[in-house]
């Protein structure tokens, strides 16, 4: 008797796997591919490489320079070279603007065109907090973000003033070496509230060789 009831459990689990077997979903033929992330060009470079690269902004208002601090602030140096490099920050605005204190800049929604999926989700994309030592002095570049921690996204801010409540607490990341008198002009231009009346376009940003002429 023992025999025969183990023999009919053996048939009903071959029985419930055959219907199990028959009864699952064919694999689609033209299932979507999941996405692959693109590597963007800074990804793997070290603190050095990243320290050798400046960046210009051919704007509006005139040209430009910064020079980049990765030792202080590697991640947030890292997605500034990237964002520049692809061409994201072309056609963008200074869409903030605090008279004596700060132009910000980096709204990838600010772009002129259609801002497609690729760069939507670039834009949202956060990045960690990397405070330091370097203080929020006039012509510093520094990461913007929300109250929270660990929200920066693509907007960056260049002080016009001092902004000694910021150090230690915001990633300063780089320094205008060119162009302050642009950065003014744009700190002076007329705003609404911190909205400026006619934001002044980045029309290019390119990334290029800090020993270049």
């Amino acid at each position: 008797m023992r025999s025969f009831l183990i023999t009919l459990m053996v048939l009903f689990a071959v029985n419930v796997s055959g219907q199990q077997a028959e009864t699952k979903e064919p694999a689609k033929a033209n299932a979507r591919p999941e996405k692959e992330v693109k590597k963007e060009p800074f990804d793997d470079a070290d603190v050095k490489t990243m320290s050798e690269k400046c960046v210009r902004f051919e704007t509006d208002a005139g040209l430009i320079e910064m020079e980049m601090f990765p030792e202080h602030a590697p991640e947030a140096v890292r997605s500034f070279l990237n964002i520049v490099s692809i061409g994201y920050l072309d056609t963008t605005t200074f869409s903030r603007v605090v008279p004596g204190f700060v132009i910000q800049g980096g709204d990838l929604y600010s772009r002129e065109g259609d801002v497609t999926y690729e760069i939507g989700m670039r834009a949202r994309k956060t990045l960690p907090d990397e405070p330091n030592r370097i203080l929020h002095e006039r012509g510093i570049l520094s990461m913007a973000r929300g109250d929270e921690s660990n929200t920066a996204t693509t907007g960056f801010f260049i002080l016009v003033g001092s902004g000694q409540h910021l150090d230690g607490k915001f990633a300063a990341f780089g320094k205008v070496t060119k162009g302050m008198d642009v950065v003014d002009a744009i700190a002076k231009a007329p705003v609404n509230g911190e909205k400026p009346e006619k934001p002044v376009r980045i029309k290019k940003a390119e990334v290029y060789s800090c020993t270049q002429p």
